[in-house]
């Protein structure tokens, strides 16, 4: 099997591992610890940019409002996150984290550094010109995916 048929033949790999995975769910120890990966990762995208309006979550994700709108309410309910009117435009809501969100913020940061430090290990073994040429190819697939499905 020549080189290129390897890469394609991997990169189908994967996709398809992620697209059959199972709904994991991440546990950091206590019921309101307990996280789908949409509900984490939207903690993670209000951690690293405090104020973010739903819309911009929605179009970062590539998925509807409604889906940010009904994973917002479930962690501001869990008093993960709270909603603070934006002074500008009264009918927005900006997001932000709560103590409790900004431990589960943590407890992710902490799980990817346990858990993908091969992958960073890697990743810093790489030259500029290496770095550049996988973002090349992960760019052009994630256009051949938002295209294809």
């Amino acid at each position: 099997m020549n080189a290129k048929n390897k890469v394609l033949e991997s990169f189908i790999s994967m996709t398809e591992k992620v697209a059959n995975g199972r709904t994991n769910v991440l546990d950091f120890g206590s019921e309101n610890m307990k996280f789908y990966r949409g509900e984490i990762h939207m903690i993670k995208m209000i951690g690293d940019n405090p104020g973010i309006y739903s819309s911009e979550m929605a179009r970062k994700f590539g998925i509807t409002r409604a889906v940010v709108y009904k994973t917002v309410l479930k962690l501001e309910k869990r008093a993960l996150i709270k909603k603070v009117n934006d002074e500008e435009d009264k009918k927005k809501t900006k997001l932000y984290l709560t103590r409790e969100g900004e431990k589960a913020y943590k407890f992710h940061e902490q799980y990817h550094n346990d858990f993908d430090k091969a992958l960073f290990d890697f990743l810093d073994s790489l030259n500029n010109e290496e770095l550049h040429l996988i973002q090349k190819f992960l760019k052009y697939s994630n256009n051949l995916i938002d295209n294809h499905f």
